[in-house]
């Protein structure tokens, strides 16, 4: 066996992209779990969503589309592969709870109702900043001949 003079920058490395891979898998399964629990009521269009929707001025046949759009944005989250499509449902994801969060603050409910929100948008910001960290190429040590 040859003695290879960067073996601890081998493993340092392998460390690394371990602990990046399962910090990302936390931060996306819990902003996937979050997502798909919103989308599902949408789709399903249930009374409380549409409630909702009618009090912050919204029509109610949004409802079924914006759920659908969730529940495929989270599918392209999850599907290893296809990273501009990865792009487009993390850009349309957070546009769905920047706008969601903005429209219930400007109608004047409680921060209780619209700060779940920006922590999700936080949480998703994390699998997206991991996703990336994940996804760069790492360096090759060269092993000594």
């Amino acid at each position: 066996m040859r003695y290879c003079p960067h073996w601890l920058a081998i493993r340092q490395t392998a460390k690394a992209m371990k602990k990046t891979n399962i910090i990302y898998w936390v931060f996306t399964g819990l902003f996937a779990f979050a997502m798909v629990g919103s989308a599902i009521p949408d789709i399903m269009v249930v009374p409380m969503a549409v409630q909702g929707f009618k009090e912050i001025g919204y029509p109610a046949y949004l409802i079924p589309f914006l759920g659908v759009a969730k529940f495929l944005g989270v599918i392209a989250i999850l599907v290893p592969g296809f990273p501009r499509l990865k792009e487009w449902a993390y850009a349309g994801l957070f546009f769905d709870l920047l706008g969601a969060a903005y429209s219930v603050y400007s109608v004047g409910k409680p921060i209780t109702d619209w700060m779940p929100m920006l922590v999700l948008l936080l949480i998703g910001a994390g699998s997206y900043s991991f996703y990336h960290k994940k996804s760069q190429p790492q360096p090759r040590i060269m092993e000594a001949v």
